[in-house]
C-alpha cells in the first residue's frame, strides 16, 4: 500500500516514551525506535546494517542503542558510535526520522526530512488547555486500514446503531451532515440537531432534567489522518453558548495496510476539577471505541480482505460524501508526491473544483 510520506504522524503519546527507555513502533510499515537523549527524541529504523536483528532488543545507556546481537552503538544520529569487531566504516549507519514532542503527543516524520517543519504540524493546542482532570487520552491497536476509522468518524450516522446505549436516540440519522472544504484543505462536517431526543450519554452527564435538546457535532479532518471533532447541547430553546461542549482528537496512524494505531483523547469544559467523573468518561469512550468501533472495523476489513475499497464497487449513500472527499484528497496527494516534477516541493491539495 502507498501512503502519504511527507506528512506529520502521531506515533504515541508524549508519555509512552519514558526516559532511558526504548520504544518500539511500526508505521507505515516501517519499523521505528524512539528514545530520548535529554530533551531530544530520535527516532531511528529498527534494524541494525549489520544482520538486520532490531534495534529495539538492545540496551539503551541514555545515549546510544547497543545492538542486542553484536555490539554495535548507535546514537541519536543514526551512525555507529562503537565497533566492538572493526572501524567504523561509514555504512554502519541507520536511517532517522524527524521526530518532535506538541500537543501531548510524539510525532514523526516519514517522508524527506529536508520537508520536515514542527511548525507545520496542526494545532491541536487545545488538548493542554485544560487540567488533567478534564483531559483524558488511549489507545487502540486497531486491526483494520486507517481510512475504515476515517470513514467512521465522518459519518456518524452509525452511533444510533453501533453505539445505541451511549450514543443513540435516532437524532444523527434524522439530521442531514453539512460538507465543506476549507481553502487550508480541511474537510469539515458537521450536524446541527434542534428540538431532538437527546442521546444517552447527555442525560447521563446533564445536571438537570433534559428531555429535548438543541446539539452539534462538528468533524474536521486535516490530512492524511488527523481529525478533531467538537460537541455541545442544552435544552431546547437555551442558547448553545450555555450548553456543555466537549472537544476530541482522534488521530490514525498506518501502521500497516490491516493495522492502524488509533491515538484518542478529550477534554470538556465541565466538572473539570471531577477526577472520578473524568474517570468515568474515559472508561465509557475506551469501551466505545474499543468493544463497539474497532470489532466492527475489523469484521469489515475482514470481509474486505486485502481488496481496495473501490475494487468492490461500495453502493454510495448520502452519508459517505464526507468520506469520499477525503479518500479522493488523499489519493490525489499520494499521486502528486509520487510525482517526480514534484519532489522537491510539497504535494498540491486539489482545489474543490478538481473533486467531483
Amino acid at each position: 500500500m502507498t501512503y502519504l510520506r511527507n506528512a506529520w504522524y502521531v506515533a504515541a503519546w508524549a508519555d509512552e516514551l519514558e526516559r532511558g527507555k526504548l520504544l518500539a513502533r511500526t508505521i507505515l510499515g516501517d519499523p521505528i525506535v524512539f528514545f530520548r537523549d535529554g530533551e531530544s527524541i530520535h527516532a531511528l529504523h529498527d534494524r541494525c546494517p549489520h544482520r538486520f536483528a532490531p534495534l529495539s532488543l538492545g540496551t539503551f545507556d541514555g545515549k546510544a542503542i547497543e545492538c542486542g546481537y553484536h555490539g554495535l552503538k548507535f546514537g541519536g544520529s543514526g551512525a555507529c558510535l562503537e565497533n566492538p569487531h572493526g572501524p567504523l566504516v561509514k555504512a554502519l549507519c541507520v536511517r532517522t526520522y524527524p521526530a518532535v514532542e506538541a500537543h501531548r503527543a510524539l510525532w514523526i516524520w516519514m517522508g524527506n526530512p529536508d520537508r520536515a517543519k514542527p511548525e507545520t504540524i496542526p494545532d491541536f493546542s487545545f488538548l493542554t488547555s485544560v487540567p488533567d482532570s478534564a483531559f483524558n487520552k488511549g489507545y487502540i491497536h486497531g486491526a483494520g486500514n486507517y481510512q475504515l476509522y476515517i470513514d467512521n468518524l465522518l459519518d456518524l450516522s452509525h452511533t444510533d446503531y453501533l453505539h445505541k446505549s451511549s450514543l443513540g436516540g435516532g437524532s444523527m440519522t434524522r439530521t442531514s451532515p453539512k460538507v465543506s472544504e476549507r481553502p487550508d484543505g480541511v474537510v469539515a462536517v458537521g450536524w446541527y440537531a434542534k428540538n431532538e431526543v437527546p442521546m444517552p450519554f447527555m442525560v447521563q452527564t446533564y445536571p438537570g432534567q433534559l428531555d429535548r435538546v438543541d446539539s452539534y457535532i462538528e468533524v474536521e479532518w486535516t490530512a492524511p489522518s488527523l481529525i478533531m471533532l467538537a460537541n455541545g447541547f442544552t435544552p431546547a430553546g437555551q442558547p448553545i453558548t450555555q450548553g456543555l461542549t466537549n472537544k476530541a482528537t482522534h488521530f490514525l496512524t498506518p501502521e500497516t495496510p490491516n493495522s492502524t494505531h488509533y491515538f484518542f483523547a478529550g477534554i470538556r469544559d465541565y466538572q473539570v476539577d471531577d477526577v472520578d467523573f473524568n474517570r468515568m468518561i474515559l472508561e465509557q469512550r475506551t469501551h466505545t471505541f474499543a468493544a463497539e468501533d474497532e470489532p466492527m472495523i475489523a469484521a469489515q476489513q475482514a470481509r474486505m480482505g486485502d481488496a481496495d475499497l473501490w475494487s468492490l464497487r461500495p453502493v454510495l449513500l448520502n452519508i459517505d460524501k464526507a468520506g469520499v472527499l477525503v479518500r479522493r484528497r488523499v489519493e490525489s496527494m499520494i499521486a502528486a508526491e509520487s510525482d517526480p516534477s514534484n519532489q522537491n516541493r510539497d504535494a498540491k491539495v486539489p482545489a474543490t473544483s478538481d473533486i467531483s
